[in-house]
């Protein structure tokens, strides 16, 4: 029985467009190359971001492409307990405490936060405590280091990077950093293939997995799509939703993305064929860290980033 466990963590904020697809995919056939599980973790933990029907919007788009995972769906919505606990355990250890600083005075502060705050005492066991305002963790002082199955080897220094950061936030909702960390663990992910956005979450979450004493996955972030102008591809740039008539040409267009020809004998396959080979013929390669710049008909018009 395989020891891997991947995941896909969508947050239902509206469909799945190209960018989805295509970072869903590589964490799919990284785990079905490896007999491995493969996940799906509904990240609703912001309402005010969230449309109504989205999560089972993405669920229908996953099965229309193919891409069919293990177990249950885990909603984070359903998860709040163990969130709290979380928080718990990390302020019985004196490694958070509550933040009133204004919005005007974190912009002030470049995204590096200074301890303004790091005397104030938590007021009770709550992760949804919002009388206290935000609750931050206490960044250490040394050097986060890992080895990324596709960038290599990383390290990045909390502290002067982006400070004590927020594990709840001033409303009471619970800040991703701290969710997604407990429900990796909770899911006993041992690999998570993502975009290189995220690239500055891991050491964030590395060290709230340290504190907690819970196991640290592998990690891997592919390069993200981006648009002509070179920003992501995602529900803020206005990218489309997937066309749900064309699953099979949609998973031709993200393997293409990813590195992978089709061979010709493949034209016209079902997707399920598509994705069966795509999983014999899976690698880590370089191109997984080369930029990609698409055109408005979503072609690729640019792979700018030295390997």
């Amino acid at each position: 029985m395989s020891s891997y466990v991947g995941r896909f963590a969508p947050s239902p904020t509206g469909p799945l467009h190209l960018g989805s697809l295509y970072a869903g995919l590589a964490s799919y056939l990284d785990a079905r190359a490896n007999n491995g599980k493969w996940l799906i973790r509904m990240e609703d933990i912001d309402p005010p971001r969230e449309i109504l029907g989205a999560a089972d919007t993405i669920l229908h788009q996953l099965e229309n492409h193919g891409l069919h995972w293990d177990g249950k769906v885990l909603y984070q919505s359903q998860r709040l307990a163990s969130y709290e606990a979380a928080v718990q355990t990390l302020r019985d250890k004196g490694l958070v405490y509550p933040c009133q600083c204004s919005r005007a005075r974190l912009r002030s502060l470049n995204g590096v936060y200074d301890g303004q705050c790091r005397s104030r005492q938590m007021l009770r066991s709550t992760a949804r405590a919002n009388e206290v305002g935000a609750i931050r963790v206490k960044a250490p002082e040394t050097t986060i280091h890992w080895l990324d199955i596709i960038q290599g080897r990383c390290s990045f220094e909390l502290s002067s990077t982006c400070g004590d950061f927020v594990i709840v936030r001033k409303d009471g909702l619970v800040a991703y950093q701290l969710a997604v960390s407990v429900d990796d663990a909770y899911q006993n992910i041992t690999h998570v293939i993502r975009g290189d956005d995220l690239l500055e979450s891991t050491p964030r979450q590395i060290h709230l997995l340290r504190q907690l004493d819970l196991e640290v996955p592998n990690y891997g972030h592919i390069s993200v799509l981006k648009n002509r102008q070179g920003d992501k591809l995602s529900k803020q740039s206005f990218a489309p939703a997937l066309r749900s008539s064309t699953p099979g040409a949609n998973i031709e267009q993200c393997l293409m993305l990813l590195g992978i020809d089709i061979p010709e004998d493949l034209a016209g396959a079902t997707v399920g064929e598509l994705l069966q080979w795509a999983i014999r013929h899976w690698t880590i390669s370089p191109v997984l860290r080369a930029s990609k710049l698409l055109d408005d008909g979503h072609n690729v018009r640019e792979n700018s980033q030295e390997l």
